[in-house]
């Protein structure tokens, strides 16, 4: 356990230097949606900022490394289809995470960003910093990449026995009710940017039932007694 904890930091740490080598590019890419430059109250910003940078792309460069050195400590108290089952979470788990982020930065952030700032309607004198510009971005766009998980956590559950796609399918209205709030919460009062949000997110829970509904089907064929 050690040495997975050992190998874990080890990723982070080296991932962080090789980000904070590049943190310019980095910075230029996440800024490219505020339109203008930001500002920043202290020359310690400019360290802090890049910092934080780093950290967040090391952490995501970190997730698949961390999944597998997780699989790898519990592989040998499971099966070897287990094995096989689990070890195919590890891509999915990072994929899945960098999806959500990548259509909430691309998709979504433009549109609530500039709609924010529109209900200044001229009454102030906007100052946006460096820091709370990307503090908003995190808050934003952490959340729907934590929500594209929900096809892998529905296909573990699945997979426990926990949940099957008769019961995903009873929940589907207010599965859809508490999306539409979450569809209408993060996005500006207009129906084409509801339904942006509201769409994808409704697929993925369409995508969990369909995944659910697999894996239950195929646990019913190995648990089937056949003749003889």
């Amino acid at each position: 356990m050690r040495k997975r904890i050992i190998i874990v930091i080890a990723t982070f740490l080296i991932s962080f230097v090789i980000c904070f080598l590049y943190v310019d590019f980095i910075y230029q890419f996440l800024t490219n949606r505020s339109g203008e430059k930001l500002t920043i109250l202290g020359p310690t910003d400019v360290l802090t900022i890049y910092m934080r940078l780093s950290a967040w792309a090391a952490v995501a460069i970190t997730i698949p490394f961390a999944a597998f050195q997780i699989w790898g400590f519990v592989s040998p108290a499971l099966t070897t289809r287990e094995r096989q089952v689990t070890l195919m979470y590890i891509p999915a788990l990072f994929l899945l995470f960098i999806s959500g982020a990548m259509f909430a930065y691309f998709i979504l952030f433009p549109m609530v960003y500039q709609f924010v700032l529109g209900l200044s309607n001229n009454n102030f004198q906007l100052l946006i910093t460096a820091s709370d510009y990307f503090s908003f971005m995190l808050a934003f766009c952490l959340p729907f990449s934590v929500l594209f998980e929900l096809p892998l956590v529905v296909l573990f559950l699945s997979h426990l026995g926990i949940v099957n796609p008769y019961r995903l399918a009873k929940l589907r209205k207010p599965a859809y009710f508490l999306l539409s709030i979450i569809s209408i919460s993060v996005t500006p009062p207009d129906i084409i940017s509801d339904i942006l949000v509201l769409v994808p997110l409704i697929g993925l829970y369409e995508l969990s039932i369909g995944i659910s509904r697999i894996v239950y089907r195929k646990k019913l064929e190995r648990e089937q007694i056949t003749p003889g």
